[in-house]
């Protein structure tokens, strides 16, 4: 059986008050919550009370794990995900994506 796909993403806001954080995790919910083949999402903001040296410094994370490559692959060119980009990219300071494979 081929393995899942997980695609976790790291965003550090140009806002990164509670008001520009709750706008990118509606827009996520809007726009990436129900992607066919995803097989678990969660959004939500980094915990700021953790503050070890690896804790990497951002305002929301996404995590998505799709069925399978196929799926991610789909995703990536979904319009949906695309509007999602355009509408919400001019809001971020940096992104950093973590692809992985995991069963």
């Amino acid at each position: 059986m081929a393995s899942k796909l997980a695609h976790m993403v790291f965003f550090s806001l140009n806002d990164s008050s509670e008001a520009g954080r709750a706008k990118l995790i509606a827009a996520c919910e809007k726009y990436l919550a129900d992607q066919p083949g995803t097989v678990y999402y969660s959004v939500g903001t980094h915990v700021p009370d953790l503050q070890r040296p690896v804790n990497q410094t951002f305002d929301v994370a996404l995590h998505v794990v799709f069925e399978s490559r196929e799926a991610h692959d789909r995703y990536q060119a979904d319009p949906r995900h695309l509007k999602f980009i355009e509408e919400t990219k001019p809001t971020w300071k940096e992104v950093r994506i973590y692809d992985s494979y995991v069963d």
